[in-house]
């Protein structure tokens, strides 16, 4: 079993083309995750692959420690995706996954992404909260207890000091860009 790592993979859509272009060029995934891939019978050519996956925006990555960052990235994703998750500890929830020391961890993610992964939960959440605040579904006290926030008054503050507007104005159309997860 190969295992191969994928950068800029952050939704359902991007596992479908990811399969896609897979069998479009004859491997059959065994599994396709969020930055993963399973080829039971490796990779036929990589220069062919990477080529493609890069005319779709995907990344190939080779490096080991470029993938553990890509991992950390797809379970923060996880994280605040699952209802009830966000109340866990990070620092715990991503030790447990990786089965690693934590500090190890967010130094490299540090090292390698120029922020810290507490300054990368937050800017995911706030781009998760502007996606709901969108779809006009849910108000701000839901979204706060969805996202693992103590307070309304927590969240709409880390979104004022990130945004420079309140949730309400980015709701009623004082709207700042949107952000896709993967150019986080």
């Amino acid at each position: 079993m190969t295992t191969v790592y994928i950068k800029n993979m952050v939704c359902d859509r991007c596992k479908m083309v990811v399969r896609q272009t897979f069998e479009s060029l004859g491997m059959k995934p065994e599994r396709v995750d969020l930055g993963e891939v399973d080829l039971a019978n490796g990779v036929s050519d990589w220069e062919v692959l990477q080529t493609h996956l890069e005319s779709l925006g995907f990344e190939l990555l080779e490096d080991r420690r470029q993938q553990l960052v890509t991992q950390m990235k797809r379970l923060m994703l996880e994280y605040i995706s699952q209802p009830g998750r966000a109340r866990l500890n990070i620092s715990s929830y991503l030790s447990e996954e990786l089965n690693r020391d934590y500090s190890a961890l967010s130094k490299l993610f540090s090292e390698l992404e120029g922020l810290t992964i507490e300054h990368y939960l937050i800017r995911l959440k706030i781009e998760k909260t502007k996606e709901l605040l969108t779809y006009n579904e849910r108000n701000l006290s839901e979204i706060a207890d969805l996202l693992g926030y103590s307070s309304v008054a927590h969240l709409s503050n880390q979104f004022k000091k990130v945004t420079g507007v309140t949730p309400s104005q980015f709701r009623h159309g004082h709207q700042s860009t949107r952000q896709s997860l993967d150019q986080i």
